[in-house]
């Protein structure tokens, strides 16, 4: 779908209705391979960082979110924190033993030499039969990290190498029972040791609406049909930006759902002064998850209480209740690359983004 009211160069819309055909085939070939239903919404993600980041990351989203710290625990290689809001996927920060990362080469950027390891890694989706989608999967030529699920008392779970398009990877969990209890086997859990700010406007900001990964011009089709091949997502729509070199794309499975973004170039990098902010980015920190969307009620009052507790915004809100969504953008995180956005919809919106704001909040990219 091309963006309402927004012209587009010919070769773009051909682009688009090559996606649009591509991704309906995508569906198609999924169904026949017999993976649809077996993988549902999104259940947690896996932000990496340094190891003497790794308390910083974790009370930095104890004091901006509404997420509060419920369980953690060590691994031979690991160190994680579980966080959690209720009606939310989970967030998991972990620190790891710096030799055998499979995301180091996929990290080294321009600027992101001073936190080699540090990104976030992983999304984890709610799987059913889960070792029926390992094989056919495997079948259909996808790579993973182990060469069989691993089992818990709680669960089983398979993730895949990190995506050349993308850098991420898209892990897949079975649970068994009602238990969503995050610790391996051989794993020594802990009490969690790090305190949740009480401010009371920490109970506007809850669920994580969506994530926006920033991927090469070139790679865009790409990763979108190939997280489309690994999920029970559907690409939706586009919003095309072209003073800014800029599409975004959305795919989501439901409306109320988590929905995966992905940002790009229009054209290709080919020099700072003309390539625009998203390519720019790219150049700067490699291809990664720019930001994490946390839905925000009483958005006025919440960013201005945020930044009288010290954070920094790099634009000022955009959007208003009259056109159905404000939002937000918080400086990059100096402990986890992460960029935190606040958005809150309006009513019975249901276009997700406008192309206004995407414009604006694009633009503010460059301010990194």
């Amino acid at each position: 779908m091309i963006t309402e009211n927004e012209s587009v160069p010919g070769d773009l819309s051909d682009q688009e209705r090559d996606l649009e055909e591509r991704a309906f085939l995508a569906l198609d070939t999924r169904r026949d391979a017999g993976l649809e239903g077996l993988v549902g919404n999104l259940d947690t993600v896996i932000i990496a960082t340094e190891p003497d980041h790794l308390v910083p990351s974790v009370y930095e989203l104890l004091r901006y979110t509404g997420l509060s710290c419920v369980e953690a625990f060590f691994e031979q290689d690991f160190q994680s924190y579980v966080l959690s809001v209720p009606g939310s996927a989970s967030v998991i920060i972990r620190s790891r033993d710096l030799t055998g990362n499979p995301f180091i080469e996929i990290n080294k950027a321009r600027m992101t030499a001073p936190l080699p390891n540090t990104r976030l890694e992983t999304f984890v989706f709610d799987a059913k039969n889960l070792h029926d989608y390992f094989t056919i999967q495997k079948e259909r030529g996808v790579e993973f990290l182990t060469p069989v699920p691993v089992e818990s008392e709680n669960y089983s779970f398979i993730q895949t190498v990190p995506s050349r398009f993308t850098g991420n990877s898209l892990g897949f969990i079975e649970w068994y029972g009602k238990a969503r209890n995050y610790v391996p086997q051989r794993a020594t859990s802990i009490a969690p040791d790090i305190a949740k700010p009480s401010y009371r406007h920490l109970s506007n900001i809850s669920v994580l609406d969506h994530t926006a990964t920033r991927v090469r011009a070139q790679d865009r089709v790409a990763a979108i049909l190939e997280f489309i091949a690994l999920t029970n997502y559907h690409y939706d729509f586009a919003v095309h930006v072209k003073s800014l070199n800029s599409i975004t794309s959305v795919a989501r499975r439901n409306k109320d759902d988590f929905a995966m973004v992905f940002t790009s170039g229009i054209k290709r990098f080919t020099n700072y002064a003309e390539s625009g902010p998203t390519e720019k980015f790219i150049q700067n920190y490699g291809t990664r998850v720019h930001h994490m969307a946390f839905r925000t009620e009483n958005i006025e009052v919440t960013v201005e209480t945020l930044k009288k507790d010290g954070m920094a915004f790099l634009l000022d809100l955009v959007g208003s209740e009259t056109e159905g969504l404000r939002q937000i953008f918080s400086e990059p995180s100096q402990n986890t690359l992460i960029v935190n956005e606040y958005i809150q919809r309006y009513g019975d919106f249901d276009g997700f983004f406008t192309r206004n704001n995407v414009e604006r909040l694009t633009q503010a990219t460059e301010r990194q």
